[in-house]
């Protein structure tokens, strides 16, 4: 007999659990759910955006429900606090229509074990759909969903107006952006994108990517425009010795790839290069993978260029994945600072003299950016920067900072939807 498979809202419900209660990251909760597959195709669309989406507004959403309550819900009740947070989306963000939202979330109480607690999810979710949008309009948005330590560290980073403007690009979700192998222009007619000054390709959120023209024909792959910026930095590496480290799922190794690279991909996973060796098949490139840790491993030959796209805290990619803001922590910083270091040191002493370095993170942290580069440096290290140049960019010199690194902020470009806030930096070898 077939088994029944489960309602979109129950496997939303389990996502999101898995994210706050059991600190997964979404991708991760959503790729093991052995339901989620099983779904529609519309089905799966919404259970992601729904779950998503309470990620993206939690600190709103929060807030609603301690408004709502007369006295804070029983530890053992944390099940109907999510159940609550998913009614408060559909009805306030998703545009549901009110009863559907109420009536599912009553009956997913009741599935849950918590049927003696339906009444009061009936009664928070009715109360806010009548009083919920007036709520909404006196609460800070931008202030509520971004955790206290992200805010702090924005503030004295850039500035409170510029921290308030990175969490106010936070509160919508990114567009899709897309790296093409060539012929840019006519791909985005295909696809019906605009062509960004970086060269990268931009459509709307949302549809089946994989059912998109040229997908299958592996033309394109899916790759932010500010991630896509770093492989550039390295120059004309047709017929050079790249190594790509921590490399998977491999957009960047699949650039280097496209322009002639000879170019050898180490990850420390070997079910990431199996992902990543998969996204080479699809497009028809090649290159050479090895499993192992960058710290320890080195080529059998110096390379001419490395580029080291560093393990990081990922608050640059909150805007695609909201659930970083709320699965990093303060005590990250110092662990993933000291990583940082080692794997720089590391890909320093694999580039032959003269060659380049460019060291990148998705961060808006400047521990893992500029203060990692500084201290590298300071140390005595045999590199110098070398600055990046505006034409390197698509000439959007506000991607730039003023001794040449790149700096992107997701409250950038905001005119062509804004970007991921990205960090990187070019090195030459002494």
């Amino acid at each position: 007999m077939t088994k029944k498979p489960l309602p979109a809202r129950r496997v939303a419900f389990d996502v999101l659990d898995a994210v706050l209660a059991q600190k997964r990251p979404l991708d991760e909760a959503i790729a093991d759910h052995p339901a989620f597959a099983m779904l529609a195709v519309r089905d799966r669309a919404f259970a992601r955006n729904l779950a998503a989406t309470t990620l993206r507004r939690l600190g709103q959403i929060d807030a609603l429900v301690d408004h709502a309550l007369e006295r804070p819900l029983p530890r053992k009740a944390a099940h109907v606090a999510n159940v609550l947070r998913l009614g408060i989306t559909q009805i306030l963000f998703l545009g549901t229509p009110p009863h559907a939202a109420v009536a599912t979330a009553v009956n997913l109480a009741q599935t849950l074990g918590h049927g003696h607690l339906k009444g009061l999810v009936n009664a928070v979710l009715r109360r806010l759909v009548r009083e919920g949008q007036a709520l909404l309009m006196a609460q800070d948005a931008a202030r509520l969903n971004t955790p206290d330590w992200l805010w702090q560290s924005w503030s004295a980073a850039y500035g409170e107006p510029v921290c308030r403007a990175i969490a106010e690009a936070h509160l919508a979700e990114a567009p899709l952006d897309i790296t093409v192998k060539d012929d840019a222009q006519a791909w985005a007619e295909k696809l019906e994108a605009k062509v960004l000054p970086t060269g990268s390709l931009r459509r709307a959120p949302g549809g089946n990517i994989t059912a998109l023209p040229g997908f299958v024909a592996g033309a394109w792959w899916v790759q932010d425009a500010a991630a896509a910026l770093p492989a550039g930095f390295l120059g004309d590496v047709a017929g050079r010795r790249v190594i790509d480290l921590c490399a998977a799922p491999g957009g960047k190794t699949a650039q280097l790839a496209a322009r002639g690279a000879r170019v050898t991909a180490v990850d420390r996973s070997p079910k990431r290069l199996t992902r990543l060796r998969d996204n080479l098949d699809r497009l028809g490139l090649e290159a050479e993978l090895v499993a192992a840790d960058v710290v320890d491993w080195r080529p059998g030959e110096p390379a001419d260029a490395v580029l080291l796209d560093a393990p990081c805290s990922a608050t640059g990619t909150i805007r695609r994945h909201p659930d970083v803001a709320r699965l990093k922590t303060p005590d990250d910083m110092a662990t993933l600072s000291k990583a940082q270091h080692r794997l720089l040191i590391s890909a320093l002493e694999m580039v032959a003299p003269g060659g380049y370095i460019v060291y990148c993170a998705c961060s808006l942290q400047p521990e893992e950016g500029p203060d990692r580069i500084a201290r590298l440096i300071g140390s005595g290290v045999l590199a110098v920067p070398v600055p990046i140049r505006p034409a390197e960019v698509g000439g959007l010199g506000e991607l730039l900072t003023a001794d040449g690194t790149l700096r992107s902020l997701p409250s950038q470009l905001a005119n062509l939807g804004g970007i991921d806030g990205f960090y990187a930096a070019r090195l030459r070898r002494t």
